[in-house]
């Protein structure tokens, strides 16, 4: 049997694969601990990898606002373009991250204060309104009798815990100023690394085109390049828009809380904010939260306060979402419900974010590929009762 010299090395390749593949399966623990060290050794750059592709969406647009309005013979102005957007951006998400903190953190404290009180008279309304309820029976009346709550002895008791768990931090000091040393140096590498590709971003992708094209055929190399674009800017969109759609959201909540002189509306209106990034649940988890915090006020309210919630999402589902996100990844919602329900099973929080513009991402990907097979097939159209063929004279 004769073989050819292409024949003879995918059979090598095949053997090399397999023994790889035996060996790795035969000492599978000493596989994942190498894994994991390899992983502890690039996560700055990973992490950096992430920090710059989130800056970069911000950043893009400053720089294009900003070399729109410089004259076409101003190189020095050209090239100070990328450092002052990235400045700006940089300044533009820590004001957010302090607005956000310093709008928060008071109005929690207060509401942390105010809630021990408020529970405090709320357990004899409750125990009110069931003696109504249940006529006075005396074996209910028993158990909710029970149902005490003293604010010092709350505090007290969240003393206890905090003593606890200082007792506890003392004692592994060293180590917890270890991790918070380790971790500075990681977030200040992965910084360094994400500044540096985001000021060499055009000179690191034609180094990428390079080894791409050296080492993959010129065919493959195209689709690689075109995947790996489509999927910058699937996650970029994604990005985009799921940001604005959570500011527009809070932005709606807030003042719709306020005009009806709700209480907590700021607070409430940044918590929804916050929770609508995570896709579809996002929002109901802040809901949950409103509702309690109203319903310590005023039950009345907390119902008048889930009302406008519904409604509220409901224009945001129908108006809002899909203009601002909807056609950002051009995933139908099946799919979307699908990639948060695994990508949440796998990796919580993260997996929503991350699943949804990967599935897109596949999703359109192999679509061009049954429409492709379909055209191979000479087939132009297939509807629920017949399939329609391209014109033979054509």
């Amino acid at each position: 049997m004769n073989f050819s010299k292409i024949s003879i090395k995918k059979v090598r390749e095949l053997i090399v694969f397999t023994a790889l593949l035996v060996v790795a399966l035969w000492k599978f623990d000493v596989v994942i601990e190498a894994l994991k060290e390899i992983w502890k050794i690039i996560f700055p750059f990973a992490l950096g990898g992430a920090i710059a592709f989130v800056i970069n969406v911000p950043m893009s647009f400053l720089e294009k606002i900003i070399l729109g309005k410089i004259k076409e013979n101003n190189k020095w102005a050209k090239k100070l373009a990328r450092p002052v957007s990235l400045f700006l951006t940089i300044i533009l998400l820590v004001g957010v991250i302090g607005l956000v903190m310093f709008g928060v953190i008071p109005q929690l404290t207060q509401t942390t204060g105010s809630l021990m009180t408020r529970i405090a008279d709320f357990i004899p309304q409750m125990q009110n309104w069931i003696r109504e309820f249940s006529h006075d029976n005396q074996e209910i009346m028993k158990l909710v009798n029970q149902l005490q709550f003293d604010p010092d002895q709350a505090i007290k008791w969240g003393i206890s815990i905090l003593g606890n768990g200082a007792g506890n931090m003392m004692n592994t000091t060293m180590s917890a100023l270890g991790s918070i040393a380790s971790g500075l140096a990681t977030f200040f590498i992965a910084f360094s690394f994400a500044c540096y590709i985001l000021f060499q971003k055009e000179r690191l992708y034609i180094q990428v085109r390079k080894v791409v094209f050296a080492f993959i055929p010129r065919q493959k190399a195209d689709a690689f390049l075109k995947i790996c674009s489509l999927t910058y800017r699937t996650f970029a969109n994604f990005i985009t828009g799921q940001c604005l759609e959570a500011v527009i959201l809070g932005t709606m909540f807030v003042i719709t809380l306020g005009v009806l002189k709700i209480p907590y509306a700021l607070l409430i209106g940044i918590l929804i904010a916050f929770t609508a990034l995570i896709p579809i649940f996002g929002a109901f988890i802040g809901c949950a939260v409103g509702s309690f915090l109203i319903f310590m006020v005023s039950p009345k309210q907390a119902v008048l306060f889930i009302i406008i919630f519904l409604l509220l999402q409901q224009i945001e589902g129908n108006l809002i979402y899909p203009h601002v996100v909807g056609g950002s990844v051009g995933l139908p919602s099946i799919w979307v419900l699908a990639a948060v329900t695994i990508g949440g099973n796998l990796m919580g929080i993260v997996g929503m974010l991350i699943f949804i513009p990967t599935v897109s991402v596949f999703y359109t990907i192999f679509r061009e590929y049954v429409y492709l097979r379909l055209k191979k097939q000479n087939i132009k159209r297939v509807t629920r009762t017949e399939v329609e063929e391209y014109d033979k004279r054509m």
